[in-house]
């Protein structure tokens, strides 16, 4: 299935996430890491403080895993709704804001 999520971030917590998403830790993650690091690339900030993007994942409870290993450190108010395929979403890029953050 693929998902749209929307969720609040964390502010104090990005440079951690993005020093996770850049130094293979959650890319090695088995079964979903290279999943999780291509759906933080299409994030998007869609509104102050809020990120939306779209992602698969065949858990049940839709993204259970993802959750329990990476989002739920980094992002609260998960709004998780299936849909046909992936989405885009205007806004600006969540992870060129990442990159900006840690440089």
């Amino acid at each position: 299935m693929i998902y749209s999520i929307k969720a609040k971030f964390n502010s104090e917590k990005l440079k951690e996430l993005f020093q996770k998403l850049t130094d293979g830790t959650i890319e090695n993650q088995k079964p979903d890491g290279l999943e999780i690091i291509n759906s933080m690339k299409r994030a998007k900030i869609t509104e102050p403080g809020i990120v939306q993007w779209s992602e698969m994942c065949f858990c049940s409870p839709p993204l259970g895993h993802e959750r329990q290993t990476v989002y739920d450190k980094y992002f609260t108010e998960m709004k998780i709704n299936p849909i046909a395929d992936y989405m885009e979403f205007e806004g600006e890029s969540f992870f060129d804001y990442l990159k900006r953050l840690n440089h």
